[in-house]
C-alpha cells in the first residue's frame, strides 16, 4: 500500500493518521479537510472556548513537531465530493483528484438545522467557526437566549451562557432531557442542574416557528436578513429571544459517498472492525456505523482508529472494536460521567453519595444500572474516582464475556 488518504481532518482523522505512522505505514499520507483549520478538539467549544477560558491555540490537536513527524500532505479547506472505488480515487470539490490505495473515512457529522434558521442570531455549535460567531454575539451584552434541545451540546451551551450572565431558556421536546442516554430516573436528577444553574427548562413541547423582525434583537442587516426575535412553541407559547442556539443532534456526513456502492444508513455501514463493504476502505468516528451502532462520543473517535488502521493495513478484519461506551459532560459546574450500555428495563440505584431535592446532593453521587444481577452501566456526578473504578470493572467484565465467546 503506497498511498493512504484520510478524508476528514477531524479528531478521528488525526488519530487515524497517527496510527498509520505508529503501525508502520511509511508511504504517502494525504489528509483532506473541509474546514481550513488544522484538527482541533470540539468538546471545549461549548464550554471553555465559549466562555473565554480557552483560546484557539489550546484547541489544537497537533503541533508543529507532530505535523513534521506525520509527514502528511494536508489538503485543507476543500470538500471531498466523491469516492471512485474502482479507480481508487478520492474526488475533491475543487476538481482535483487523489489516487490512493487505502481510504479512512473520517468526515464526521453536521449539526441538524431548523427551517427558518437563516435569521441572524440563530446558531448551531459544531465547528470552530460556529463557536467564534456565537462567542462574538454573546459578548455584545446581556441577551435572551433560547437553546433548542436539551442534549449534551444544548445543556453545555446553556450552562456557558448562564455563566456569562445571559437569560437562558432550554426547550426540550421530550418529557426530560437525556432520557435515551440516562433513563427517566437519572434524567430527572440531572435535569435539576438547569434549575440550580439559573436556566429555565421547558419540556414536552417542540418548536413550531422562529420569529424574526427589526428591533431589539431583530436588526435587519444590509442584505435584508432579519434577526430572530422569538421562538414559538408547539403549544402556542412564544419565548422572546435575541439569540437562538439549535442543538437537535447531528447528521453523518455521507452525502459525498452517494453512488460509491458503500452501504449507507445513518452513517457508513461497517463491520465490528470498522471495515466497510469495499476493500481497503474503513470508517471511524461520528460518520461510522460500527457493528450496527453509530456513537457520537469523543472516546469512540479516539479508540476506533487503532483497530481500523490495523484492519486496513492487513486487508481484512483481524480485530473488532471492543470499547465500552463512555462519555462525559460538564454542566453548571458539575461533571456528569457515564459508561456502559443502558437498556430499557434496567434498574438503577445510587451506591455512593446521595440525592437532595431531586438532584445531586453536595459531593455528587455514583449510580449503577443493573439487569439480572449484572451491572450494565454506571453514572456519576462529581464522583470521578469511584466512577473510574466502576468503569474499569465494566471493561474487565466486557472483556471476559468477549473472551468466552468461541
Amino acid at each position: 500500500m503506497r498511498t493512504v488518504t484520510v478524508v476528514g481532518a477531524s479528531l478521528s482523522g488525526v488519530y487515524a493518521a497517527r496510527e498509520l505512522r505508529a503501525q508502520g505505514f511509511d508511504g504517502r499520507l494525504v489528509i483532506v479537510g473541509e474546514e481550513p483549520h488544522r484538527p482541533y478538539d470540539r468538546p471545549p467549544l461549548s464550554k471553555d472556548f465559549l466562555t473565554g477560558k480557552a483560546d484557539e491555540e489550546q484547541l489544537a490537536l497537533t503541533d508543529s513537531e507532530e505535523i513534521a513527524e506525520l509527514d502528511a500532505e494536508w489538503l485543507l479547506g476543500v470538500r471531498a465530493r466523491g469516492l471512485d472505488a474502482r479507480g481508487r480515487t478520492v474526488l475533491l470539490g475543487d476538481g482535483r483528484t487523489v489516487s490512493t490505495d487505502g481510504v479512512v473515512i473520517a468526515t464526521g457529522a453536521s449539526a441538524r438545522r431548523l427551517p427558518g434558521d437563516a435569521l441572524t442570531g440563530v446558531h448551531t455549535l459544531r465547528t470552530l467557526d460556529d463557536a467564534r460567531a456565537l462567542r462574538d454575539e454573546l459578548a455584545d451584552g446581556p441577551r435572551r437566549v433560547v437553546v433548542i434541545g436539551g442534549g449534551f451540546i444544548g445543556a453545555e451551551t446553556a450552562s456557558s451562557c448562564t455563566a456569562l450572565g445571559h437569560d437562558v431558556t432550554v426547550v426540550e421536546a421530550a418529557p426530560l432531557p437525556l432520557v435515551p442516554q440516562l433513563g427517566p430516573e437519572m434524567a430527572a436528577v440531572c435535569a435539576t442542574l438547569h434549575r440550580r444553574g439559573g436556566a429555565a427548562l421547558v419540556t414536552g413541547t417542540g418548536v413550531a416557528l422562529l420569529h424574526g423582525g427589526a428591533g431589539a434583537g431583530g436588526v435587519t442587516g444590509a442584505m435584508g436578513v432579519t434577526g430572530v426575535t422569538g421562538v414559538e412553541l408547539s403549544d402556542g407559547r412564544l419565548l422572546p429571544a435575541d439569540t437562538v442556539i439549535v442543538g437537535i443532534g447531528a447528521t453523518p456526513n455521507t452525502g459525498w459517498l452517494a453512488g460509491s456502492t458503500l452501504g449507507l444508513h445513518d452513517g457508513v455501514l461497517c463491520d465490528d472492525g470498522c471495515a466497510t463493504g469495499l476493500p481497503q476502505v474503513v470508517a471511524v468516528g461520528d460518520v461510522a456505523r460500527v457493528g450496527g451502532r453509530r456513537v457520537e462520543h469523543w472516546t469512540s473517535a479516539t479508540e476506533q482508529p487503532r483497530v481500523a488502521v490495523r484492519n486496513l493495513l492487513a486487508g481484512r478484519t483481524l480485530e473488532p472494536v471492543r470499547a465500552v461506551p463512555y462519555f462525559w459532560s460538564d454542566q453548571y459546574g458539575a461533571r456528569i460521567q457515564f459508561a456502559g450500555r443502558r437498556n430499557d428495563g434496567d434498574t438503577v440505584r445510587v451506591t455512593e453519595g446521595a440525592l437532595a431535592e431531586g438532584g445531586p446532593a453536595e459531593g455528587g453521587f455514583l449510580a449503577v444500572y443493573e439487569r439480572d444481577g449484572r451491572t450494565t452501566a454506571v453514572l456519576s456526578v462529581d464522583r470521578p474516582r469511584p466512577f473510574m473504578r466502576a468503569r474499569r470493572a465494566l471493561m474487565r467484565a466486557a472483556s471476559e464475556v468477549e473472551s468466552a465467546v468461541p
